[in-house]
């Protein structure tokens, strides 16, 4: 039999809501004035992290301008995935919150964080082909939310020594974030501050730690937004949407995945369906451009996509699980294909949306950039199909730079090397011999040809496979021979083995150009 549900009870129960919030801002004033440790406050747009920064402009507007000498940072990770309502939202805010702070004399700054281009969604899953994030491969949640807000705590540290992380986690929002709380909270070294035992030399504080739901809105709806937002507006767009929370400041890898919630990335394939969007959608005709977003997001979430992936590793590896291979990142064409349906998207919705999405950019010039070095250079794509999307889907011309030096082959080399070694893109034969011509391209002009004959055989090794079966029949042989003591062939013979196998396979290619 399940246990009953549990309801807190409000942290306004004793006093009331005036007398409460007067012993609150209290309290928040003399954890400012106790030192010049500086306050980093994550805010997120949703009603948590802004019923927190609140609390901390309420209190600091009470203080005389001359106590007001420590800086306290907001700041805000967008992922460049967000849902583009909130996005929108929480990029006016912060706009006003710095415009209302310098007015008052307030030492409020806020700042927008963005993850670093190498680190954004889609140069890893269009750029680099990483498959859509899974509960078991969760890489986004680092690169995007992560690794942003952490740098920034870090050069908090490295400047002043310590940071103060103030932040609208509550008790209530589920038991396994109480059981941290109160963890965390029996090793605290000063009054409400708790240890980050991911961040050293950064403390915690959350005043609203134990507050309800209900006296989260309570709070917003009888106190007015001091920044000048209205926070009935808030109220609006969570009854538009689904009402189980928000994305909070992401600082480790415990915070669980909010892409259900009100806050989410559109992107977000960690859970079964975007209720918030589909929410969004189905409650307001005026959202209905963000139908081609809900698309994309569908599209990518397929729960067995081993068709859309290499049989090989990103190594280029082939490791077996239960005896069929584990598969790596999306074929080029399927690359190729996100990117077209990415583009198509953000150009219809600029078409047929609303004045405030004119300019929205589903993906950066940045990201486009990056992407199309990923694939010319590193992945040895040199048919540099990227521009050409590009034009196809939004009907310009591509902005981007020439990479005239990156191309070892002209348009009419690669139609005849199609020719000679097959027509299809995601051949192991194809890529070896485009990879070879490449890497024989970029060593050429180089004085001393350091790593050549590493990087020949490296592509050799990932590409000299007929096929999938006989990829994963050569690992189970080789799986085989390991069980049993590898039958008198050691590994270095058995590479050796497959490697002059590749090369034998590439001289009816060779010959067949000559003539």
């Amino acid at each position: 039999m399940s246990k009953p549900k549990t309801t807190r009870d409000s942290a306004f129960a004793d006093g009331g809501l005036s007398a409460t919030l007067d012993r609150l801002i209290i309290e928040v004033q003399e954890l400012y004035l106790a030192d010049r440790i500086p306050w980093v406050v994550g805010y997120s747009g949703g009603k948590d992290s802004t019923a927190t920064l609140q609390l901390v402009w309420m209190a600091l507007e009470k203080l005389q301008p001359e106590q007001r000498t420590k800086q306290v940072h907001v700041i805000s990770t967008d992922t460049l995935v967000e849902n583009p309502v909130v996005a929108a939202w929480v990029g006016h805010s912060l706009d006003l919150i710095g415009d209302t702070a310098t007015k008052h004399g307030l030492p409020i700054e806020p700042h927008r964080l963005t993850p670093q281009i190498t680190d954004t969604f889609w140069v890893n899953l269009i750029g680099r082909g990483y498959p859509a994030p899974r509960p078991k491969f969760r890489w986004c949640t680092e690169r995007l939310k992560i690794n942003p807000s952490n740098d920034f705590i870090r050069r908090m540290v490295r400047k002043h020594g310590e940071a103060i992380l103030v932040l609208g986690t509550r008790k209530a929002e589920s038991s396994g974030r109480a059981s941290r709380m109160n963890s965390l909270e029996q090793r605290r070294v000063r009054d409400r501050l708790s240890p980050n035992s991911n961040l050293p030399n950064s403390l915690v504080y959350s005043p609203v730690e134990n507050w309800t739901n209900d006296d989260v809105w309570l709070f917003l709806m009888q106190r007015p937004n001091p920044w000048g937002y209205n926070n009935k507006d808030l109220l609006t767009m969570y009854q538009g949407a689904s009402s189980d929370g928000e994305c909070p400041l992401v600082v480790d890898t415990t915070t669980p995945s909010c892409g259900d919630s009100r806050f989410g990335c559109w992107t977000c394939t960690l859970v079964d369906k975007d209720k918030s969007m589909s929410a969004m959608i189905q409650n307001d005709e005026e959202k209905e451009w963000m139908r081609p977003l809900l698309d994309i997001r569908d599209d990518l979430d397929k729960t067995d996509d081993r068709d859309r992936r290499d049989f090989r590793r990103m190594n280029g590896t082939v490791q077996l699980f239960h005896d069929q291979p584990i598969h790596g990142p999306y074929l080029q064409r399927w690359r190729e294909a996100w990117l077209k349906k990415l583009l198509e998207a953000q150009t219809y919705i600029r078409r047929e949306g609303p004045s405030n999405v004119a300019n929205i950019e589903l993906i950066t010039p940045a990201e486009l950039d990056e992407i199309r070095r990923i694939w010319v250079v590193e992945k040895h794509e040199f048919e540099d199909s990227l521009p050409q999307i590009y034009e196809d889907a939004v009907g310009e011309p591509y902005p981007g730079k020439p990479m005239d030096d990156h191309l070892p082959l002209g348009a009419e080399d690669v139609r005849l090397l199609r020719e000679i070694v097959g027509d299809d893109t995601d051949s192991p034969h194809f890529e070896l011999v485009r990879e070879l011509l490449d890497i024989e391209q970029r060593h050429r002009a180089m004085s001393r040809r350091a790593g050549l004959f590493d990087a020949l055989q490296a592509a050799l090794r990932k590409g000299f496979y007929d096929d999938r079966e006989d990829a994963v029949d050569r690992a189970r042989t080789h799986r085989r021979r390991k069980e049993q003591g590898k039958d008198g062939i050691d590994q270095a013979t058995e590479d050796l083995i497959d490697l002059e196998t590749g090369l034998i396979r590439l001289i009816p290619i060779e010959s067949s150009r000559v003539s």
